[in-house]
């Protein structure tokens, strides 16, 4: 479990493709800290440590993952958001946030906010979906690459969110222009009371 909350951005250094899956070797600030088998967001993605080895760390996505995300389209050299899991014993700043990645959306629109900046995204309607909580409300929380974020201005299948200047320079907020992809995550929460209306 994740706050969305990011500590960092690491760097991808090496990629290796193992049939379906995909090994991502990365390089952050925490390296020393990390085990074996501890789970780490990257973009919002859940992702077990596999390896440690020289300063870098490897992750594994397996076709799954790599299907309903964008750790697909990752070169040598991107830089990704990344967050420990939750320590239990500490402050909740974001929202409660899995890591379990919904699907990708596109930045369709950037625009000022004297200082800050707006972003749009859009994600492919599905009604079923919908009724199931996947779907954003006007202050509700949405995961974005990993960031715990505050819904304006949603629509049936579009959203904005507001980034300020230390967000958009400590993530890889910094680095979406209109036409990226980014992994999404919709609020738990609203995927509960969903299902409860229907039982």
């Amino acid at each position: 479990m994740f706050s969305g909350i990011v500590e960092e951005m690491a760097q991808v250094v090496a990629i290796e493709k193992e049939q379906e899956n995909i090994h991502f070797t990365l390089k952050c600030s925490f390296v020393g800290e990390l085990k074996i088998d501890q789970s780490v967001s990257h973009n919002g993605v859940c992702l077990t440590v596999v390896h440690i080895k020289d300063g870098t760390y490897t992750v594994t996505a397996m076709k799954e993952t790599l299907e309903r995300s964008n750790l697909g389209l990752l070169k040598v050299g991107d830089r990704v958001n990344v967050e420990r899991s939750m320590l239990m014993n500490g402050r909740l700043d974001g929202h409660i946030v899995q890591g379990h990645v919904d699907e990708t959306a596109r930045c369709t629109a950037m625009r000022d906010a004297d200082g800050s900046t707006y972003f749009t995204f859009e994600y492919p309607y599905d009604r079923e979906m919908a009724r199931r909580g996947y779907f954003t409300v006007d202050k509700g929380s949405v995961t974005v690459n990993g960031v715990s974020l505050t819904v304006c201005e949603p629509t049936e299948n579009t959203f904005t969110v507001a980034i300020i200047p230390f967000t958009r320079e400590v993530t890889n907020f910094c680095d979406i222009q209109v036409g990226s992809i980014v992994n999404i995550e919709f609020d738990i929460l609203g995927k509960y009371i969903a299902r409860l209306q229907t039982l």
